[in-house]
């Protein structure tokens, strides 16, 4: 990677974007752009660097959007010769093997609510390098003492939250409240606001009561369907550490969707866990 490439990539990451990095990994015969040759696709389509132009880069262009739009990754063989059965529309006569890396944002969380399950966040965001702030209406409860590594600390009241932080720069919401109506209240102002994923903490009746509040208001159920309750992987969590394990699971494996088994893989592995002897102990 050229300093120019490493340079947009960190800045991209800092931006918390999306991007797709291609690169050629193989070359045979005659062909414009030798192994190492990478270019970055960003988001809105625009690209830096090349992989050899012309209908190769087009179809990589191509494959890049596809890419990001299901953030998934692959390797993919061009045959630059118009002649052969599924060639690029190119005279060159050699091959490449690209691969098509997703790079995902990098997650950066909004906490509402400095207690139990936000410190024992804070002690896994960072070696992650996901990002996180806290805002909380009790300034014991977000200092620096308890948040060192939080981007920032707010005190803040609920209905005030969206002022003092910009929902668009923000890739998840949790709401790990002390008080189911101060919750409500940030959830009202999400809900028109936040743009990603929203997630609640609350037992069914806590969240049924919230809900209920929220629809006399006139939120409508298709809004409140997008918020995660109860947030994280079923893992059966209950104390703080293991809840903030959960969810810092989930966000793992929606980054990395195209690493989960199919359900065809899924089908082999319980076939062949029904042969896999107990032995008593």
């Amino acid at each position: 990677m050229d300093r120019r490439h490493a340079r947009e990539a960190l800045r991209l990451l800092e931006a918390r974007q999306p991007f797709v990095r291609a690169t050629v990994v193989k070359s045979t015969g005659s062909v414009p752009g030798k192994v190492g040759a990478a270019m970055i696709v960003r988001a809105d389509g625009s690209t830096l660097g090349t992989v050899g132009g012309a209908s190769l880069e087009e179809e990589v262009r191509r494959l890049a959007a596809a890419a990001l739009a299901a953030r998934t990754s692959d390797l993919h063989h061009f045959e630059l010769a118009a002649w052969r059965k599924d060639g690029l529309a190119s005279l060159c006569g050699g091959a490449v093997d690209v691969a098509i890396e997703y790079v995902p944002a990098r997650p950066n969380l909004l906490l509402w609510g400095g207690g139990h399950v936000a410190h024992a966040l804070a002690q896994l965001l960072p070696t992650l390098e996901y990002d996180f702030s806290v805002a909380d209406d009790r300034p014991e409860w977000v200092g620096v003492d308890r948040f060192p590594e939080a981007e920032r600390r707010e005190v803040v009241a609920p209905e005030r939250l969206f002022d003092v932080f910009d929902p668009a720069s923000f890739t998840h919401l949790y709401l790990l409240g002390y008080d189911a109506l101060k919750d409500g209240e940030v959830l009202a102002g999400a809900l028109d606001r936040f743009p990603n994923t929203i997630g609640l903490i609350a037992s069914a009746s806590k969240r049924e009561h919230l809900y209920a509040r929220l629809r006399a208001r006139g939120v409508a159920r298709e809004a409140l369907a997008r918020v995660r309750s109860p947030v994280g992987l079923a893992l059966g969590a209950q104390s703080p550490a293991e809840i903030a394990v959960s969810i810092v699971a989930e966000i793992v494996r929606e980054m990395h969707p195209d690493a989960l088994p199919t359900p065809a893989d899924e089908g082999r592995a319980s076939a062949s866990e029904q042969y896999v002897p107990v032995r008593p102990r």
